[in-house]
This record gives structure tokens, sequence and C-alpha cells, in this order.
């Protein structure tokens, strides 16, 4: 039925203004979690999988997860609430992590508009450079990101 309206799609670059302000439901970070990323992605580091190592010798003190982990949660996050069908490309970041992710952690995105303008090279298309805070249950900044995305346009380009 084409007259029913179909929610949990992305925003459109037009959408976006400069200053505009949202956040993301937060995740809860597992053990599993862990474990699958560091085996999938090869990140095979004592820190994420020795215990021992971990209780004894690391700087950081409990179950930590890789920074990396913290910013595909972000993203993740992000892609399923405000992205759906309108996210057309990842051109660039730059990134910060401020301290450690822990097993256990809720994690959420605070995302800020930083700027937003209609793409010249591909019509129809804007680019939006967002802030991107993750932040968890204590408030702690864990992460910064900066994304560039090309976003689709209310414009019907395809």
């Amino acid at each position: 039925m084409s007259d029913i309206e179909t929610v949990g799609l992305g925003f459109y670059w037009e959408d976006l203004p400069v200053g505009r302000k949202f956040k993301t439901v937060g995740r809860t970070v597992t053990e599993a979690d862990v474990v699958a990323f560091v085996s999938c992605t090869g990140m095979l580091e004592v820190l994420f999988i020795n215990t021992e190592f971990q209780k004894h010798e690391s700087a950081i003190q409990g179950r930590v997860a890789p920074g990396a982990l913290a910013y595909t949660f972000a993203e993740g996050l992000l892609v399923q609430a405000t992205m759906q069908g309108t996210g057309f490309a990842f051109l660039h970041m730059e990134m910060d992590i401020k301290g450690p992710t822990h097993v256990g952690d809720t994690v959420h995105v605070e995302c800020e508009v930083i700027e937003c303008r209609e793409s010249k090279s591909r019509p129809g298309f804007g680019l939006v450079r967002t802030r991107n805070r993750v932040v968890n249950q204590n408030g702690d900044v864990v992460l910064v990101y900066t994304p560039l995305r090309m976003v689709k346009g209310r414009g019907g380009a395809h």
C-alpha cells in the first residue's frame, strides 16, 4: 500500500541545518561484542584477549573495548536512526579517542551539525559534517569524531 508512511527513514540534507543537535538511543557493550569484534577484525591484541595481562600489566583497568568498536557502535546507532535511504557516501573524518570504553558501558551519540551545503559536483545531494560525541552512562565523552557525508536531498536524486 503506497499510502502508508514508512517510518525510520533518514534525514535529507535539507533537514540538517548548522546547529541542529540530536542524540541516539544507547547501546550496552557486552563481552560477546568485544570477542566478536576483535576476532572478525584481527585485533587480537593482548589488551583485548588476555585477562591476565589486563589484570596485572594493563595501564587501563577493567575489561576494555577497542576504540574502533566504540566508533562502529556509534556509526551503527546513527545509521539506524538518521541515514536509512538517504546516506550516500562517507567521505572523510577526524577522530579523537578521549577515554576507554569498557564492557558494561552503555554508549549513545550526541550529534551536532557543523557544516551543511549543497554538493556542487553531485546535484540533488548535500555535504553534511557533524561533530559526534560518543558518551557513556556516566556522561563521560569517550570519543569525538567529525564525519563528512554525502546525503540525499529532497529533490529526488538517485
